[in-house]
């Protein structure tokens, strides 16, 4: 690739990492090392092909490969023992805001989804995409991504219902 491609690559990635970053973690249901791999596996298929979508919609490849990528690792996913960030000892500390634990209620009831519903839950509400486009990065028609997205949006509002209890 020329040198000024390869400049141009930095850039995306660099002003777009972050947001895919979230993405990643929103598909891979909360798991940030996960989501870092995730991420770092779609720019590389990205490097390979800048040249060719580098003017067009970089972003749309990008995210069409993370999803198809995430939902390739759910139907292998091992279910045995994971690493997590902190350990379960540590003591929460500071004052957490209502804000933060709706979230964390939402992550932890997103990641309870299905990958294609979780995918299509995302790409529909949090990326505010088309139907059309959610339907092109999931590589479905239509109809299908529509239903995906209702099912899931179904499955986390009976999650989220009982606000006593803990999603998860």
């Amino acid at each position: 690739m020329r040198q000024a491609r390869a400049g141009e690559f930095d850039e995306f990635v660099a002003a777009r990492w972050s947001a895919l970053l979230h993405l990643a973690r929103l598909l891979t249901g909360g798991d940030r090392h996960r989501a870092e791999d995730l991420v770092q596996e779609s720019l590389v298929k990205l490097w390979f092909v800048w040249p060719k979508v580098a003017e067009e919609a970089p972003e749309a490849y990008v995210r069409t490969v993370m999803v198809r990528a995430a939902a390739r690792s759910a139907r292998r996913r091992w279910w045995g023992e994971r690493p997590v960030e902190q350990l379960p000892e540590t003591p929460v500390t500071g004052d957490v805001s209502a804000t933060v634990a709706e979230r964390s209620r939402l992550e932890a009831a997103l990641a309870l989804l299905p990958a294609r519903q979780r995918a299509a839950v995302v790409l529909r509400y949090y990326q505010d995409l088309s139907e059309r486009q959610v339907a092109d990065t999931l590589g479905c028609p239509v109809g299908t991504a529509r239903s995906h997205t209702a099912r899931g949006v179904a499955r986390l509002r009976q999650l989220l219902a009982d606000a006593t209890e803990p999603v998860g």
